[in-house]
């Protein structure tokens, strides 16, 4: 699963809009939407923010 992919299936989870996660992470709703969209390499700022705003942590590969 791609991190855009993520994003947005944890957003849907949580019953949120884009605009909501982008509140919660101090984003514009742009750039959420620019992230589930187009696939923007995240950098490690802003994995983590969404990370925390998403109440997930960084990885979102199955633990073992």
């Amino acid at each position: 699963m791609d991190f855009a992919q993520a994003v947005y299936d944890r957003r849907s989870v949580l019953g949120w809009s884009t605009a909501e996660l982008a509140r919660r992470a101090g984003l514009s709703e742009e750039d959420v939407e620019a992230i589930e969209e187009s696939g923007v390499e995240p950098t490690p700022e802003l994995v983590e923010r969404l990370a925390t705003a998403l109440e997930a942590g960084p990885d979102p590969a199955p633990r073992r």
